[in-house]
């Protein structure tokens, strides 16, 4: 059985962060570990509060799996501070963690911002050389590039830019376009769009995560990235399709629809 390891902040609401990671884990019949980064008081209508957990104690997680159940692969997200990038750059270098994917989370899909502005340089010029893949949607890709997203073009354009910062390769996410959910993947010099359909359904509480986490399990299963990005893509576009309705907001996919499917 393949081992996959997510190191991220946790969701109180389930719907995002190592719940959504290990649920999608779970879905794909892989192990799965997580180290927290963060504790956020959240639910499908925004976060409330975030508790950060020091640098040294998610040292000491990292100690804790690499010593003992060494990942197949490694799912990133949730990083609020420069301290804790810091940290798991250095266990990360340690331990010669290999497929890595790295999400940039900066802003919930509520809308709540989730990152200091001190940890993006260093995930930047750390973290971004170590990743096998980044995932960061329209509105992330802005920061990251420092041009506005807005459509296609852009995309390419901000994935041409980042990826100086990369040896891996990138993915820009559209679930911000208007006419589709198409994303742009960008390795070596050479562009690929992953064709979406426009889902109707507004519960997408976790949507980044769940995609990451899925490129993660299928890396370790030794894919491609493009066959990667695409079947975890389709898996994604099936957990929306699901059509969740849980909560006041936006609220979460159903990560576990395959076993609906089973149950037949």
């Amino acid at each position: 059985m393949k081992k996959l390891l997510t190191i991220a902040g946790s969701d109180s609401s389930g719907g995002a962060g190592i719940q959504a990671d290990l649920k999608t884990f779970a879905a794909h019949n892989v192990y799965g570990m997580s180290v927290i980064t963060s504790v956020t008081a959240q639910n499908t209508t925004g976060v409330t509060d975030v508790v950060d957990l020091p640098a040294e104690f998610i040292g000491k997680q990292l100690d804790a799996v690499f010593t003992d159940i060494y990942p197949d692969a490694v799912k990133i997200g949730m990083l609020s501070n420069q301290e804790a990038v810091k940290e798991i750059v250095k266990k990360l270098k340690q331990y010669e963690a290999t497929k890595i994917v790295v999400d940039p989370v900066m802003v919930s899909t509520s809308g709540s911002s989730l990152m200091k502005s001190s940890a993006v340089k260093s995930i930047i010029n750390e973290l971004f050389p170590l990743a096998t893949i980044i995932t960061p949607n329209m509105d992330e890709a802005s920061v990251l590039s420092g041009i506005e997203v807005n459509n296609k073009e852009d995309m390419e354009e901000a994935a041409k830019i980042i990826s100086a910062s990369l040896k891996g390769a990138i993915l820009i996410t559209g679930g911000h376009l208007e006419e589709n959910s198409d994303d742009f993947l960008y390795i070596e010099g050479q562009g690929f769009w992953i064709k979406g359909e426009k889902l109707e359904n507004p519960n997408t509480h976790g949507t980044g995560c769940t995609l990451s986490s899925a490129i993660a399990v299928n890396l370790a299963k030794d894919k491609d990235i493009v066959e990667s990005v695409k079947t975890a893509k389709e898996y994604l576009e099936g957990a929306i399709k699901d059509n969740f309705d849980l909560g006041k907001g936006r609220g979460p996919l159903n990560h576990l629809y395959l076993n609906k499917r089973s149950e037949k």
